[in-house]
């Protein structure tokens, strides 16, 4: 995700004309044996701090469907992190650093989030919008004074950038949908037996189960041979006695 913001920002640069006036875009810590080296006017775009915003920390899955809406798998959600940038102008002249510096910043408050058509990546797949704030005074990491102590340099003007941006969440696929019903296979009743093939248990003729989906209750047949147990017209003690003072039950009796 990081690299990717990395190629939205150079992108809105590159849009506002710097590379056509011959400013180069670079991402490299501005330390004193950078900036010795440096030949040309350069815009450097430092990242220095990254931290989550958990207040939009989320949980559980979403759902991903195919073209049909059928789930294809199921991804947490997106993590939001901070990225804060030292944005600073480097030429020959303070004044000629100033007007590329005004430039960058006419470019970065044009728009609250970075346009859409400069997502790439996984930042173009989550289609959100990427928020953008330059030049808000720091409420936290470290103070300009240390940053660039820690750089090795001297205190120049530069521009904070704080970009909001999503880091993708965790993808976890889903099997293909069933379309057969459960196999079922009895126990042998000697071992090493062959179990058979088993039967298949499925809803004839159901195409779509409905909303309620395959566990819905629904009306069984039972075969013509079967009989309920503890029915009427059946002897709880096995003698098949209807309970009536017919021959039936007579006969029943002798021995």
């Amino acid at each position: 995700m990081i690299h990717e913001v990395d190629e939205g920002l150079r992108l809105l640069l590159v849009e506002a004309g710097l590379r056509e006036n011959g400013v180069e875009l670079v991402f490299d810590a501005p330390t004193t044996d950078w900036a010795a080296r440096r030949n040309a006017p350069t815009i450097s775009v430092f990242l220095y701090d990254i931290h989550e915003d958990v207040a939009r920390r989320q949980t559980g899955a979403i759902e991903e469907h195919d073209a049909d809406g059928v789930v294809i798998g199921w991804r947490t959600p997106p993590r939001w992190f901070e990225l804060t940038y030292l944005v600073t102008a480097w030429t020959n002249r303070p004044q000629d650093e100033h007007r590329l510096l005004s430039e960058v910043l006419r470019c970065l408050i044009r728009s609250d989030v970075l346009p859409a058509r400069l997502h790439t990546g996984s930042l173009a797949e989550l289609d959100l919008a990427i928020g953008l704030d330059a030049a808000l005074r720091s409420t936290g990491g470290p103070s300009a004074s240390d940053l660039w102590s820690a750089l090795g340099g001297q205190l120049k003007a530069s521009i904070d950038l704080r970009v909001l941006a999503p880091l993708a969440g965790e993808r976890t696929g889903a099997g293909p949908p069933v379309t057969e019903g459960l196999l079922v296979r009895g126990a042998p009743a000697q071992a090493h037996a062959d179990p058979g093939p088993g039967r298949r248990l499925r809803y004839q003729g159901v195409g779509d189960p409905g909303p309620e989906g395959f566990t819905a209750e629904r009306e069984r047949r039972l075969p013509a041979a079967r009989r309920r147990r503890g029915g009427i017209g059946e002897d709880p003690g096995g003698n098949g006695s209807s309970g009536s003072s017919g021959s039936s039950g007579s006969s029943g009796n002798k021995r």
